[in-house]
């Protein structure tokens, strides 16, 4: 179930920037640092690496799953203080494309072959990322999680079914329930 919820969540991130006008692209995000062209072209590293990790079998066992994985990864951690060059990064990569709807192509093409790898997955096989091991439900998981969030800090509305399972990995993560509130107000991983 969670790949297919992986496939609608990146249709309706299609969705959403294929609506916008141009400029549209431009605007703010709930993500500070960039805005919707931006943090699409984030999103696009996130799918681009997804189909690295599912050509990326382990062998060791797992050491995170669908909630631990979001405790020790911090871009941080890799040396720098403030996460401000992969911010850097995106802010300059996004800004080469010829005008967003290359990037728009890109992200459309990509995010569909991220989401059949994701289908066609050995649901008990193992990946390696980002220096961890997981078994592909948890990867799955994990991508889906991200892209609500950040269709959310788009202001796009993700499916009903990929709020529900980010906020239950959230609230485990958390320890907690989330407060009442709109999902744009409450779904966020920082």
């Amino acid at each position: 179930m969670v790949p297919e919820l992986l496939e609608e969540t990146y249709e309706a991130f299609t969705a959403h920037v294929r609506a916008l006008a141009p400029d549209g692209l431009e605007r703010p995000t709930r993500a500070e640092a960039w805005n919707v062209r931006q943090l699409l072209f984030h999103q696009l590293l996130d799918a681009q690496r997804a189909l690295v990790t599912f050509a990326t079998p382990a062998t060791g066992e797992p050491d995170v799953d669908e909630v631990t994985y979001w405790r020790p990864f911090r871009p941080t951690e890799e040396g720098d203080p403030d996460g401000g060059a992969h911010v850097r990064f995106v802010v300059a990569a996004a800004d080469a494309y010829d005008g967003p709807a290359g990037l728009v192509r890109q992200w459309t093409v990509t995010s569909r072959a991220a989401a059949h790898a994701a289908r066609r997955a050995d649901p008990a096989g193992r990946v390696a990322t980002q220096g961890h091991v997981l078994t592909v439900p948890d990867f799955v998981s994990t991508l889906l999680v991200e892209a609500t969030i950040h269709l959310l800090d788009a202001g796009g509305t993700p499916p009903a079914a990929a709020v529900a399972h980010t906020r239950r990995v959230l609230e485990e993560l958390t320890g907690a329930p989330l407060p009442p509130g709109s999902d744009a107000e409450v779904l966020r991983l920082r």
